[in-house]
């Protein structure tokens, strides 16, 4: 057993096998080691968060070693059957690898249970083991599909699964279930959970047409106009992005759903300080410019992130600069106008009482990788306050410094870095180039991650594929290309790729406010120091 550093507050347990991995998972669970937090169990690792100030990694790793690490039995749990449309777009190419048919392929995936080992990747995605013998040979596809169906059964690196959402996918198609993965009116909201059996049934040819029930159809929205009683804010204008968010929903990895959340969380805690609000009370998360909103009655609101002109329009037709980092209060029919930022990416606006929405698994975040929450923001759509909390308010806060340090297109930001837990997996050179090299922003950034370009790209000491295992929020993932990906805020919570090291705790803000066309330079604060445990 090896216990690498992932994070400053999580650790990755690399163990021999599945069997290993779940053993542990399983005693862990019945007698948890104090300080230890959620835990994201991988193929042969557990991804283990831990606060810092109860138990130090050195201890965590001992009290680790000392647990029984007994395999589990794949024959314990209830047996969900799916029916399957064997249609799938790699069908015939999977029988070409494996030197057989495609009717043998569908009896072979059918003719044996499946076990689900853990879930990860997305909401509802379960990762099932056992299977047929020659099933598990199958690889992963040298290039990705851009778009795998809901419901897309498919297999590789000794997996099966089922695509819950539509998404995108490096596994091999099989063909297609109409059974829903993901339903949150369902308690829980995933359908497969760990220590289940799978059973596939070949479903035959599939119906001409598939009738899309009513209850199926997205909910009208809710828009400000004659008749509304609460005050609060109508979206006059969304821009490229506006999203609700909060500090998210930790706790949830057991059904495949991260944290999410603000990408700049100190930003977030200053526009509700500045209300008067519960710090970690939900704002409007605005990417870019190009937002604007109307207050429908009398409103406090405060905006913080990023810098640029915010613009307050009476009704009568005046306009002036407001400014950020302090209270506004804002009368019926005022509209609030945020340009393009100077320095940052993502501006916050606080409601004086909070927003009077249904919150998601405990949550308001929008998670804009595993769509759970809140879609995003829409013209027209109301943003009632929640009057019950604003009379019981303190008054709201003094104005506060913007900070000082948001970057601007062109400019190099240097982020904190810890090694690991795959810094192994890399050439000495690559290494060292981590750090020597300046990295690029790519457009191709988002709040899942940054993508980032360098001149010349990272290289692996270890070719080989990498079984699927949990991932931290900071992680710097290589994948084939050897250009470097930092996981943010709607990060899935396992992948595939090694990760060579993770965001310092104190950049996370930092790096969610970092624009395209920016300069990384990543400064090592923590090197990679395995723990390792001979049995």
């Amino acid at each position: 057993m090896r216990v690498l550093p992932a994070s400053s507050r999580s650790v990755l347990v690399e163990l021999d096998d599945l069997a290993q991995t779940l053993g542990l998972l399983g005693a862990l669970r019945a007698s948890p080691i104090d300080g230890v937090g959620e835990i994201v169990p991988g193929a042969r690792t557990l991804l283990i968060d831990f606060d810092p100030q109860r138990i130090d990694r050195e201890r965590l790793a001992a009290a680790l070693a000392a647990r029984p690490r007994e395999g589990v039995e794949a024959s314990a749990g209830a047996v969900v059957e799916l029916p399957v449309h064997y249609d799938g777009e790699d069908l015939v190419e999977v029988a070409g690898l494996l030197g057989t048919t495609p009717e043998d392929v569908v009896r072979r995936h059918t003719g044996t249970d499946w076990f689900v080992a853990f879930t990860g990747f997305a909401p509802g995605f379960a990762y099932l083991s056992g299977g047929d013998e020659l099933l598990q040979r199958v690889p992963r596809r040298s290039t990705p599909r851009t778009r795998i169906p809901p419901g897309g059964v498919a297999v590789a690196g000794g997996f099966s699964g089922v695509y819950p959402k539509a998404s995108p996918g490096g596994w091999q198609l099989l063909g297609q279930t109409l059974v829903p993965m993901w339903d949150l009116d369902r308690d829980p909201p995933a359908l497969l959970q760990p220590g289940q059996r799978v059973r596939f049934v070949d479903a035959g040819a599939r119906p001409v047409a598939v009738p899309v029930s009513a209850a199926a159809a997205p909910a009208p929205l809710a828009h400000a106009g004659e008749g509304m009683q609460a005050a609060g804010l109508a979206i006059v204008q969304p821009g490229l992005q506006a999203l609700l968010q909060d500090e998210g929903r930790p706790g949830q990895a057991g059904q495949g759903v991260s944290a999410s959340g603000a990408m700049d969380r100190g930003a977030l805690r200053a526009a509700n300080r500045l209300v008067g609000n519960a710090i970690d009370a939900a704002c409007i998360e605005v990417a870019q410019g190009g937002f604007v909103l109307q207050s429908r009655g009398d409103t406090v609101v405060a905006v913080t992130g990023a810098v640029g002109p915010l613009t307050l329009r009476a009704p009568d037709g005046h306009q002036w600069p407001v400014p950020r980092h302090a209270p506004l209060a804002l009368g019926d029919g005022d509209r609030l106008q945020l340009g393009e930022p100077e320095a940052g990416v993502r501006s916050y606006i606080a409601l004086r009482g909070g927003i009077d929405r249904a919150p998601v698994m405990g949550s308001l975040a929008s998670d804009t990788l595993a769509q759970v929450g809140p879609a995003p923001l829409r013209a027209g759509e109301w943003l009632p306050a929640r009057s019950d909390r604003v009379r019981g308010l303190r008054a709201v806060g003094e104005a506060e410094l913007p900070r000082d340090d948001l970057p601007r297109t062109g400019a190099l930001v240097t982020l904190d870095i810890q090694l690991g837990p795959r810094t192994d997996w890399f050439t000495p050179e690559a290494v060292a180039l981590l750090a020597a090299q300046e990295w690029t922003v790519t457009p191709q950034s988002n709040r899942v991650g940054l993508r980032i370009q360098g001149a010349e790209p990272l290289t692996r000491a270890i070719p080989r594929e990498l079984p699927s295992e949990g991932t931290a929020l900071g992680a710097i993932q290589v994948p084939a290309s050897g250009q470097p990906v930092l996981f943010l805020a709607d990060h899935p919570l396992t992948g595939g790729y090694p990760v060579i090291g993770c965001i310092a705790p104190w950049h996370l803000d930092l790096a969610g406010q970092i624009p395209v066309g920016a300069h990384i330079r990543f400064h090592v604060v923590a090197g990679f120091t395995p723990i390792e445990f001979r049995d």
